[in-house]
């Protein structure tokens, strides 16, 4: 190899900075070989741009030829550098001159124009070779995989197989690629038989590009098969597999492999493979595990790497370890954007939405730019009333910057609006994204409606999805089938019913529990049954949907024999189930079974009971005249007694004519809402039942003194698509009088079926 002159003082000689030097330099030009060889030298000590420059300074002092093989080095030099206009540069040349590129050549210039992305003038330069070999179609065909044209790549890949050539396994691993890309699982399997024909079965090339494309099929078995039969499997081979394992739920698998890895002590990882094992470790919430492998990275000098020090900030931060989180992410030499992405994210899932901004600053003043991911991230950590002002705050941000035409930001805002209970921000954001809206976008602001309780407004935005032929998937679905059971608009269900057989979603076990719960809670309880018993295997929401549903409707004993079939079966119970058997057992006064349902919640299944419980259990013993003991399990629960719960007790007063506990009942709702309606109502109810009259009057007396007046009870049906709603004496129904006039008929006709009157009720509030 010639001795060279320094990078530095090369570089300067050529641009002319020193005599003495550049007439030093001349001398490795002193004649033809001698010029060529000074480039060559160049570009085989990877020093690529001085010998381009070498080269610029040949062709500027001397007339000497430049020989094929330097022709080669160059057009090498251009493809390290990924630059097109060198490249083209030394090409233009090679067609000036008198030399006419061998097949070497013309490969080299192949895959320069591959690496640099100008497919283009790889195919034109392919097309006019007179000689094509297996690594000519290589170079073009893997030009074509690495640039996002992958359908070209398969056909010149057939082409190839035509031509009578043999892939390599340079070729197969190009090809696999390109199936991975297209998403076409069954041109993969297809390529995959045209490995195990060849004898590159044990090409370690094409077996690691077969792992990463059934992984990315989510075909992990398939992957792992692959690897299984490689005989000595690369650093590459058991990145693959564990990383497979790790983006596809198989956390597990993931860390035995890691571990298996170690054990064989052929490799040390490298920080994707530290990466992929703390990803694992971070989604199986296993800190410890975290830790110990953290050690291990800290050992190997990867401690402070980028990468990995990236994946382990957001382990600790997915595992609450968010003091352990700040301390990696200052231990990051440079952090880069992923690295803020990582704590900013963990801090917002944890709850930590000042401190999250408090970053976010940070990293603006730190003059990196955010994209998309840290916006969203951000965005997760509004999520109540109180952090509405900072949400909206970062939503002016995004406005500023042009984030708002990101269709997975508007999405985020959308989400951060609706757990901030703002609808109305929230669907002035779905307005504004216009044809941006896509499946994730719809099913976004229905479920902002409807946790909103607006399942009117939801059912009108499905309509508006429909025409718009957005895809509905299982989550749209179930959305929209909670609505229709909220307003208990059967028809609307039914309808929703037959989409989904018609799309195939009634095979998906969430829609199928959701139809239901839509036909229960509408009343249609024989049509819940019949789509429950059609299940091959129904889970716990499907046995409670339909507990529920028997219970709620009056079908008690229905409820608790389902209940006692699905514990036979081996299903256990939640929580919403026991509310449906509790119900059940209040219904119809089986009150001792419901105390044994109560005190097994928690000792046998594990299940807490809740504030829902506590007011079934007081409903049982209130409904069964067991008033003191109501009473005294209000005063030893373990929670705060809510207005519902003395609701129950005070109305159970009602019909037991208990002034004493209802007083007591009423007493404490005022409490809670000095202006409640229906505490004073029963309240009076009681006094006149009980024949306190004066009471009564100074009960009206003072309710009329405090402006309170009832509620009207307002109720609806559906009738040929048409929604009537009514309130009691409503006088604004278009159609009152025919309405009133049937009433009236119906009232004589119970009259002169002997119904007498109670004379003890109490007008709805004070005249």
């Amino acid at each position: 190899m010639i001795k060279l002159l320094k990078p530095q003082s090369f570089r300067g000689a050529i641009q002319g900075g020193r005599p003495n030097v550049r007439e030093s330099l001349c001398s490795y030009f002193r004649n033809e070989d001698a010029g060529n060889d000074c480039i060559s030298s160049l570009y085989r000590q990877n020093l690529y741009w001085e010998a381009l420059e070498a080269f610029d300074f040949m062709q500027k002092n001397t007339s000497f030829r430049i020989k094929s093989s330097t022709y080669a080095h160059l057009i090498c030099a251009c493809a390290s550098l990924r630059s097109l206009e060198q490249g083209r540069r030394v090409h233009n040349h090679i067609l000036r001159s008198n030399v006419q590129p061998d097949i070497v050549l013309h490969n080299h210039i192949l895959n320069m124009y591959g690496k640099c992305g100008s497919l283009e003038d790889a195919r034109r330069v392919f097309d006019v070779m007179p000689q094509r070999n297996v690594v000519s179609y290589t170079s073009v065909i893997a030009g074509y995989s690495q640039n996002g044209q992958e359908g070209d790549a398969v056909k010149l890949y057939f082409e190839m197989l035509q031509s009578g050539l043999v892939p390599d396994q340079f070729t197969l691993g190009s090809i696999v690629k390109a199936c991975s890309g297209l998403g076409d699982v069954g041109l993969g399997r297809q390529v995959h038989g045209h490995v195990l024909k060849s004898e590159l079965c044990s090409h370690l090339i094409a077996q690691n590009a077969l792992i990463a494309m059934y992984t990315k099929f989510d075909q992990i078995f398939d992957a792992w098969n692959v690897f299984s039969r490689i005989p000595e499997k690369d650093l590459v081979s058991w990145g693959s597999i564990i990383s497979g394992f790790s983006q596809l739920g198989y956390e597990t698998e993931a860390l035995s492999h890691f571990k298996e890895m170690l054990l064989q002590g052929a490799y040390q990882p490298n920080e994707f493979i530290f990466g992929s094992a703390f990803s694992a470790c971070g989604n199986l919430l296993q800190p410890d595990y975290g830790r110990q492998i953290h050690g291990m990275c800290i050992k190997v000098g990867l401690g402070r790497n980028i990468f990995a020090g990236c994946s382990v900030c957001d382990m600790y931060a997915r595992c609450g370890f968010l003091d352990s989180a700040r301390t990696v992410f200052y231990q990051i030499e440079r952090p880069d954007l992923a690295s803020w992405n990582a704590i900013i994210a963990g801090l917002a899932n944890g709850g930590h939405a000042t401190e999250a901004i408090s970053y976010f600053s940070q990293l603006r003043h730190m003059r990196i730019i955010p994209d998309e991911v840290t916006v969203r991230s951000l965005l997760c950590a509004f999520t109540s009333s109180l952090s509405l002002s900072q949400g909206m705050q970062v939503h002016s941000y995004i406005v500023k910057m042009g984030f708002k035409s990101w269709t997975a930001v508007c999405n985020a805002l959308l989400t951060m609006y609706a757990n901030c209970s703002n609808l109305h921000n929230a669907l002035t954001v779905f307005e504004e994204m216009g044809d941006n809206v896509n499946s994730v976008s719809w099913n976004a602001i229905l479920t902002a409606c409807m946790q909103q309780n607006q399942a009117a407004e939801a059912l009108r935005l499905l309509k508006l999805m429909l025409v718009s032929h957005s895809m509905i998937d299982q989550i749209t679905m179930t959305t929209v089938l909670g609505a229709c059971a909220e307003v208990a608009s059967l028809e609307m269900g039914n309808q929703m019913h037959c989409f989904t057989i018609k799309s195939g979603l009634l095979l998906d076990v969430p829609v199928m529990n959701a139809l239901i719960d839509m036909y229960a809670k509408c009343g249609s309880l024989v049509m819940s049954r019949k789509l429950f018993d059609s299940m091959e295997t129904p889970d716990v929401v499907s046995w409670s949907s339909l507990i529920v549903g028997y219970a709620q409707f009056g079908y008690d004993e229905e409820a608790l024999k389902l209940f006692r079939t699905m514990r036979s079966s081996g299903v256990n119970p939640n929580q919403v189930t026991f509310l449906g058997v509790l119900t059940a057992c209040s219904h119809v006064g089986r009150v001792e079974e419901g105390w044994h349902f109560y005190r097994t919640m928690e000792r046998e299944y594990g299940i807490v009971p809740t504030q829902e419980h506590c007011s079934c259990v007081v409903d049982m013993l209130a409904r069964a005249g067991r008033l003191n003991e109501a009473l005294d399990f209000i005063n030893q629960m373990k929670f705060y007694p809510d207005i519902v719960v003395w609701k129950t007790l005070l109305a159970a007063c009602k019909t037991h004519g208990n002034v004493d506990i209802g007083k007591q009942a009423a007493e404490n709702i005022l409490k809670m809402d000095p202006s409640n309606s229906a505490a004073h109502i029963l309240l009076c109810n009681i006094y006149a039942s009980s024949g306190n009259w004066g009471d009564v009057a100074n009960l009206r007396s003072l309710m009329k003194q405090k402006g309170v007046r009832k509620t009207p009870g307002q109720s609806w049906i559906e009738v040929k698509s048409s929604v009537h709603v009514f309130l009691a004496e409503d006088v604004l129904h278009p159609e009152r009088d025919k309405i009133y006039r049937i009433l009236e008929e119906l009232w004589l006709q119970v009259l002169d079926d002997g119904y007498v009157p109670s004379k003890n009720r109490l007008c709805s509030e004070p005249g």
